[in-house]
């Protein structure tokens, strides 16, 4: 059987892990779509996706439109005549785009739809305190990650996993998953389930994450601000402002903490050193840092943190 002209569409590094596998399998890969290159930095260094960077590589290749509605992309798209289109994290396309081929196109989600819709499904399962999470394959429609699944594939989310390690798993899991959604749309046998007939109850969503988002409430109890810790973890991070009774401000990010429930009398945001040990507590114990960031610094073990700064009991987390 002629194997269908392929177009993929994605921008990260969890994209690559799936157009390495899809190349792989044997997929006639004939176009990769991609976000724009960005200038950043006082060298105003070029910077490529990772997607552009192994499409490059593996002599792919590339369109990089800033609008996904321009004719001039939309006339250069139909070029290549693609007869499917798979969709691993990226932007949303408008009709005209996913529309296009005759095989459809179909798109990798990284948790068990119809759960955690959104931008980013990885943090808030963990933020939430899940302990199963997911990939899902769907044909795209309108509205974003709403269309009729294809297959699922579950995983446990291990006890202290951070977002970056559920990120690398999801994304072997995710990139095996769409080898096999291919072969089954190629075969003709990928009917899809309309994803409203497994809605139960109320659904999280897992929209965009801002930096207030990424601030510690210290008047929650331990296990939700771990949590926040590890589903923030490496990227964005969650974040405090220690101060003192004379206003003196010092913002860090955590990456690494763990928690100790203990009945206590202090304030939320209390601090306690000891031992080379920062403690600062919240409503059922404290939190122990273990790996934090200060602005403008590399990240540093909380013993290399408190060497070089004078933090004691005088110092509240707000």
């Amino acid at each position: 059987m002629k194997k269908p002209r392929v177009i993929f569409m994605g921008t990260p590094e969890f994209a690559v892990t799936t157009l390495d596998r899809l190349i792989n399998h044997g997929v006639n890969i004939v176009g990769v779509i991609t976000a724009p290159d960005k200038v950043s930095g006082r060298g105003r260094k070029i910077n490529q996706s990772a997607v552009k960077k192994y499409a490059d590589l593996n002599g792919i290749p590339t369109l990089q439109p800033e609008n996904l509605k321009a004719e001039v992309f939309l006339t250069e798209l139909k070029e290549y005549k693609a007869e499917l289109q798979i969709i691993v994290a990226f932007r949303m396309l408008p009709e005209a785009v996913w529309r296009m081929p005759s095989m459809g196109t179909i798109n990798l989600h990284a948790s068990l739809l119809p759960k955690y819709r959104g931008a980013a499904p990885i943090n808030w399962a963990i933020i939430n305190g899940e302990r199963e999470t997911g990939v899902t394959t769907f044909f795209l429609q309108h509205q974003i990650d709403t269309g009729d699944i294809i297959m699922q594939k579950s995983t446990p989310i291990e006890q202290g996993m951070t977002a970056g390690e559920l990120h690398n798993k999801l994304a072997i899991m995710g990139s095996d998953l769409i080898a096999d959604t291919y072969d089954s749309v190629c075969n003709g046998d990928a009917g899809g389930v309309a994803q409203h007939t497994l809605i139960s109850g109320e659904l999280k969503e897992a929209p965009k994450i801002f930096k207030q988002d990424c601030k510690i409430d210290w008047k929650l109890n331990c296990n939700k601000i771990c949590n926040l810790i590890r589903g923030l973890s490496p990227l964005p991070g969650a974040w405090t402002v220690l101060q003192t009774d004379q206003d003196v401000k010092l913002s860090f990010k955590i990456f690494e903490a763990k928690f100790t429930e203990t009945k206590h009398s202090k304030e939320p945001g209390a601090i306690q050193t000891e031992n080379r040990d920062l403690k600062i507590y919240c409503t059922d114990g404290y939190i122990s840092i273990i790996e934090l960031q200060m602005e403008g610094k590399r990240k540093m073990h909380v013993d290399d943190f408190l060497r070089g700064t004078h933090i004691n009991h005088n110092w509240k987390a707000i």
